[in-house]
């Protein structure tokens, strides 16, 4: 799930900082990522969205993670992509552990019905399939990655054809205090 926060969000989404992290809490085992995607502007950083990839059983938890969302309720977010995700790597990011010192982390959806081709760069942290919420279709691709920018981390995943690409920061998730 990314929800992309509405225009004049970010207030909504501080004074519901707990409630999201209390709700986030009953879903602690089954994350394999999650954080705000950000503006990436220096000092005034203000979050522009929310990324989940949760090992959820079926399309229906799928549905009540994504809409009992209290940013959801609340009405944080402009539009929310809500997909399968095929885990190519088969790791969470608290599996990463080659974090260079100096690169950004960032996001990156690409939108087109290519096969999830190998990643192999050591600066990715998760990698996988966007399908369409019954399996079958393929959405695109996406991929949590470490690069000097976000030209760099764009090329990490090319679209083919007539695809596209989005390249957001990102950082971990999570009470400041919690650890997978």
């Amino acid at each position: 799930m990314y929800g992309r926060d509405r225009p004049g969000a970010f207030g909504l989404k501080v004074s519901l900082k707990d409630e999201h992290w209390s709700f986030m809490d009953g879903y602690g085992e089954l994350l394999i990522a999650r954080g705000p995607t950000l503006t990436g502007d220096g000092d005034e950083v203000e979050s522009t969205g929310s990324l989940h990839i949760v090992d959820l059983p079926d399309v229906e938890a799928a549905r009540t993670f994504a809409y009992e969302e209290p940013y959801y309720r609340a009405g944080a977010f402009e539009s929310v992509l809500l997909c399968r995700f095929h885990n190519v790597l088969g790791r969470t990011m608290w599996d990463f552990t080659d974090a260079v010192d100096g690169y950004g982390r960032f996001l990156v959806i690409t939108m087109d019905d290519s096969v999830a081709a190998p990643v192999t760069s050591k600066h990715v942290i998760v990698y996988g399939e966007l399908l369409a919420l019954d399996g079958e279709a393929r959405l695109g691709r996406v991929a949590l990655v470490e690069a000097p920018d976000q030209e760099a981390a764009a090329t990490l995943l090319p679209p083919s054809g007539d695809g596209h690409t989005e390249v957001h920061p990102w950082r971990f998730g999570g009470r400041p205090t919690q650890h997978h």
